[in-house]
């Protein structure tokens, strides 16, 4: 993985002393909120319901061991014991106090690691497929393509005042595990004709208020063009997007109100006289920036796969883990994990400090000291000799992180909802816990297979839910809470927005309009191998709607 360099350490050292001073005066009473405001979001500080909040960067969601139990430290230190892992592959403290922020960013920078563009107009954390390195489909690594826009983008003075935030992704599998179609940017590499690499580029992804699915603009641009095909993209963005309503900021109004052709004319333009200049990247500096990401020496462990078949026959819960949370790896001697931060009833994508502790040991012992964040808020190891499944499985057991529901109905994708933030309507935690406790029976879920439920507490959508197979928004209406749903979204190669299906419905409802909607569907499906999302595109919204709503049909 990336490391420092001497550029790196000083300009996080500086920052968290420039920070430092910052907070001092506004505890002083030297400069209001309002004054304050700007700083603290440059610096990864929201102010939401019940306290500070402080975001912590996880560049394209990798991290080791040290690092993970420093997120641990100040879990511990300085909140109320747990973490929030969330959908930009980032972490987030709940209740740290204003005048610990800059101790903690202290301790972040003595692992490589800080808070900067985590908010605010500007370009935030790059994401990247958590299996990146590891998959067996990857046609490159893209996390070094990942660290290079972090570079390029750090403080970019041109591009540090947007009139909106900016969100990349990047993926180099032909499975999209980086959602990149909803992304400002999103980069999907690819190997032409000649085998050479470069980028399928998509713009003017985006969810929220206005979901958009991002348009094609260019279907192959050659590896040494990334950054001045980037900066083009944001120069035209900069100079026409909107700064008068920052409800129609995000590039992906530009291109609705652009057209997808007038828009990739003009970053063609841009990037006509860009191209030869010192943004192309020097061929030698990507391998270099590559060998930093090498994957570790993976021996042969033959034995796995004698272990595995024994430790299954031995133990249903691992063979249950096994078969739904245990991915192809390149090596056929290893597999990736996918350690669930959904279990039964849980708040999705928290960790305690006790279990980040734990997932540092494990990641150390067994996964070559290498762990990742998923965008799907769950904790990866892209690294596991088949031979060692059992003795991970049994660590995370006594952390209670063995939950075997990757991508099943349970794996619910959560944002913190009205119980923490300021900007939600509703609450997104609670609704979670009960769809995870109703559906709690694993046989149930594997009846109904793969499943991407996605609950957001406010139009901003940071859960997701419109690229969920279900999604949940939660809107205030009269005073109360109501839940829309929607049906038929994915965030994968075949990027789609659902669907609102009719009205919302009420807290005490909304469980029971799950139920409805996954029984329809296992009562319409061709057979076990048909995927909700390849149902709904089938059969459409109306027999879903005919179920939820058949009652009120009959009254009226």
């Amino acid at each position: 993985m990336y490391r420092y360099d001497e550029f790196d350490h000083s300009f996080v050292k500086a920052r968290v002393a420039e920070f430092s001073d910052q907070v001092a005066r506004r505890l002083a009473g030297e400069i209001t909120e309002d004054q304050f405001k700007p700083l603290r979001l440059m610096n990864g500080v929201y102010l939401q319901l019940h306290a500070y909040m402080l975001r912590v960067a996880i560049p394209y969601g990798t991290l080791n061991s040290r690092q993970m139990r420093i997120l641990a430290h100040i879990a511990r230190t300085y909140d109320k014991g747990y973490g929030h892992f969330t959908t930009r592959q980032n972490i987030q403290y709940n209740w740290p106090a204003l005048a610990d922020v800059p101790a903690i960013l202290k301790d972040l920078a003595s692992v490589e690691m800080h808070a900067i563009q985590t908010s605010g107009n500007c370009i935030r954390n790059v994401t990247a497929d958590h299996f990146a390195g590891a998959a067996a489909d990857e046609v490159a690594d893209p996390r070094p393509y990942a660290e290079i826009l972090r570079q390029w983008s750090s403080v970019h003075p041109e591009f540090s005042f947007l009139p909106r935030k900016f969100k990349i992704a990047v993926t180099g599998a032909e499975r999209d595990r980086a959602a990149v179609q909803v992304h400002d940017i999103g980069l999907h590499l690819k190997k032409n004709a000649k085998g050479e690499l470069g980028f399928s580029v998509y713009v003017g992804g985006g969810l929220g208020r206005t979901p958009m699915v991002g348009k094609k603009i260019r279907d192959f641009l050659p590896e040494k063009d990334l950054l001045s095909y980037t900066t083009a993209i944001l120069r035209v963005y900069n100079l026409h997007g909107r700064r008068d309503n920052k409800y129609k900021a995000r590039i992906k109004i530009l291109v609705h109100e652009t057209g997808t052709e007038e828009l990739a004319r003009q970053v063609e333009a841009e990037f006509a006289a860009l191209k030869d200049t010192e943004l192309k990247l020097p061929d030698e500096d990507v391998r270099a920036i590559e060998a930093y990401f090498a994957p570790p020496a993976l021996v042969e462990r033959p034995e796995g796969e004698a272990a595995v078949k024994a430790a299954r026959v031995e133990n249903a819960g691992f063979a249950d883990w096994l078969g739904q949370n245990v991915f192809t790896h390149r090596h056929p001697d290893y597999a990736a994990v996918t350690i669930s931060l959904k279990g039964i009833g849980e708040v999705p994508g928290d960790a305690t400090d006790s279990q980040m502790e734990a997932i540092a040991d494990l990641a150390e012992k067994y996964a070559f000291d290498e762990i990742r964040i998923s965008h799907e808020q769950n904790v990866i190891f892209p690294h596991v000799a088949r031979a060692d499944l059992k003795a991970v499985y049994d660590g995370l057991v006594e952390i209670g992180l063995a939950t075997a529901n990757s991508g099943l109905v349970t794996d619910i994708i959560a944002c913190p909802g009205l119980d923490y933030c300021a900007l939600a309507n509703a609450r997104s935690i609670p609704v979670a816990q009960e769809i995870s406790n109703r559906f709690a029976s694993l046989e149930r879920q594997r009846e109904i297979g793969e499943l991407k439920l996605k609950i957001s507490g406010c139009i901003n959508a940071c859960g997701h839910h419109h690229v969920g197979h279900i999604g949940i928004l939660g809107v205030e209406k009269k005073g109360a809470e109501l839940y829309q749903v929607t049906l038929g979204g994915s965030g994968d190669e075949n990027t789609s927005i659902g669907e609102i299906v009719g009205r919302g419905f009420a807290p005490d409802q909304i469980t029971d309009a799950i139920e409805t909607i996954v029984d329809t569907y296992l009562g319409l499906r061709t057979d076990a191998s048909e995927r909700f999302i390849d149902a709904y595109r089938r059969l459409g919204p109306a027999p879903f709607k005919e179920a939820l709503y058949a009652g009120e049909a009959k009254a009226a």
